[in-house]
């Protein structure tokens, strides 16, 4: 009847959430998504996405891979992947990202700093073009000729 060679299913991770109308302060450390409803003050470092509703505030420097604001953000932020502020957010802080998407509407006060990405191909540029045009008219191949690309 009960079998100790039972597979269980894998724990699936769930998100946290700062309700509207509840108030948090400390360290909040997780490995999961944050939602802000309500109000925080302190320290955020999430391996997931913090998300800050219409309703949230947080008087917090966040670190997190993704992070969105719709509600309000006074302190610094650093989102490994995505900043999105969205038309009804309002950060007061500076912002370290790897892209950025800042909507009509939202507010920012505070400096904006990029992280670099290695490119995944060769930006386009100059490119040595060594054959002649069909007419012939100009150069030959002993001489290269530069064109955009």
């Amino acid at each position: 009847m009960w079998s100790k060679n039972k597979q269980h299913a894998p724990v699936k991770a769930t998100d946290s959430l700062i309700g509207h109308g509840g108030t948090l302060e400390g360290k909040v450390h997780c490995d999961t998504n944050l939602r802000i409803e309500g109000n925080f003050t302190g320290e955020i470092n999430c391996l997931g996405t913090v998300t800050v509703g219409e309703q949230g505030t947080a008087r917090s420097s966040i670190k997190a891979q993704d992070i969105i604001i719709a509600g309000k953000v006074y302190g610094d932020v650093i989102a490994g992947q995505r900043l999105t502020l969205t038309g009804t957010g309002r950060l007061h802080g500076n912002i370290v990202a790897g892209s950025l998407n800042i909507m009509e509407g939202s507010v920012l006060n505070g400096s904006v700093a990029m992280t670099e990405e290695p490119a995944t191909e060769k930006a386009g540029g100059l490119h040595i073009n060594e054959n002649t045009d069909k007419a012939g008219k100009r150069g030959s191949k002993a001489q290269n000729s530069l064109e955009a690309g």
